[in-house]
């Protein structure tokens, strides 16, 4: 699926806590790990070369400088786009509750620009990740029944096959949207066949075992504490969905698994 993960870095040890688990996913299927660096004043370069190959080879990764002068996001892609077969994974930041903030204004760029998925992982700021991380066990792929969400499919499932993960399928009930708008008993049964059929199809198209489950509550609590119930799992979404009665808008879900931190997403704008 990806020969090479491009892993973008500031010279942080925010940025850097990315590493243990980009380094995991490598070391699982095999693909180069390359750790870029924009650097904007090119009397800065050699050193943050120095700087960077240093990081990188206590990670068995290549480093990658560059004179930037334009946009940064830009500037990523056309690295990623320079090696096919690259996965962009980017650690992102927030400081207050907007879209924008809790992604960061680059990687949301990235993720505009591009039109391909990415890997966006906010770490837990209370801790430092350190030492190696464990190999993705879980992909949690969360639908809601429109053809936006469920246009992730392809990619999750490839995505698993890749990481060696197993897939889970899963919606939401929310039962306070639900009492709002007047629908009544067996939002259960339904659900439960959409996530049952969906799953179903999965595993009589691709030949591998799926997982499925419907989740109650507010999709954006629920669907992040779910990931982390899982061992090693992450998600795979579209960053949208349909704004109707059982699920929230899955951007809102993305920006929430990001806020709480420690749940990495896989991620695309439909």
């Amino acid at each position: 699926m990806y020969t090479r993960i491009l892993v973008p870095v500031d010279g942080s040890s925010f940025s850097n806590q990315m590493l243990p688990l980009v380094g995991a996913i490598a070391q699982t299927t095999g693909a180069q790990l390359a750790l870029y660096r924009a650097v904007e004043k090119s009397d800065k370069l050699a050193d943050v070369e120095r700087e960077l190959q240093a990081v990188a080879g206590q990670h068995g990764a290549q480093a990658v400088a560059a004179e930037v002068h334009g946009d940064v996001a830009d500037a990523i892609r056309q690295e990623a786009d320079r090696v096919p077969g690259t996965l962009v994974a980017i650690t992102s930041h927030g400081r207050s509750g907007v879209m924008r903030a809790v992604l960061g204004s680059t990687a949301l760029n990235v993720l505009r620009a591009g039109g391909k998925p990415i890997l966006v992982y906010r770490p837990d700021e209370r801790h430092s990740a350190t030492g190696a991380a464990a190999a993705i066990q879980h992909i949690v792929m969360p639908l809601d029944g429109s053809p936006l969400s469920e246009s992730i499919i392809p990619e999750a499932v490839q995505l698993a096959k890749w990481l060696k993960a197993r897939l889970v399928v899963v919606s939401v009930i929310d039962p306070e949207a639900t009492r709002s708008a007047g629908i009544v008993a067996g939002s259960d049964v339904m659900e439960s066949a959409y996530v049952h059929r969906q799953a179903s199809n999965i595993q009589r198209d691709h030949g591998m075992h799926v997982g499925w489950e419907v989740l109650h509550g507010d999709p954006q609590e629920a669907i992040p504490q779910f990931v982390r119930s899982l061992p090693n799992a992450m998600l795979a979404m579209t960053t949208r969905g349909r704004s109707a009665v059982q699920s929230a808008l899955l951007g809102s879900v993305t920006a929430a698994a990001l806020r709480e931190g420690g749940v990495p997403v896989y991620t695309r704008m439909p």
